[in-house]
């Protein structure tokens, strides 16, 4: 994985870009890896742009709730909690329950 494609990867979550993303994940881009410049998760990053069918394809490929963030240093359920998003709390839940 080079850091392009991982900041492009990024880049494609924040602006919902589904096709794009999943083309990254195909090519193995890690979804719970946080890049030094950024320090933020993907998935993360999905709940705070309120990306709901972003964040269900990350957690779908790999994408683990229960990581802690550098920048925020929470969980992405601590994220959604914050940002008192009940669609995103749910959908974090329901993933932490099958892990």
């Amino acid at each position: 994985m080079s850091a392009g494609d991982w900041k492009a990867m990024f880049k494609g979550v924040q602006e919902n870009d589904l096709d794009l993303v999943k083309y990254y994940l195909k090519m193995s881009v890690d979804p719970n890896y946080q890049h030094p410049e950024f320090m933020a998760l993907p998935l993360a990053e999905s709940i705070r742009y309120n990306h709901m069918d972003m964040a269900e394809l990350l957690l779908k490929h790999g994408a683990k709730p229960q990581t802690k963030e550098i920048e925020s240093e929470g969980t992405c359920l601590d994220v959604a909690i914050k940002l008192n998003n009940k669609h995103a709390i749910n959908l974090l839940n329901s993933f932490i329950v099958q892990s």
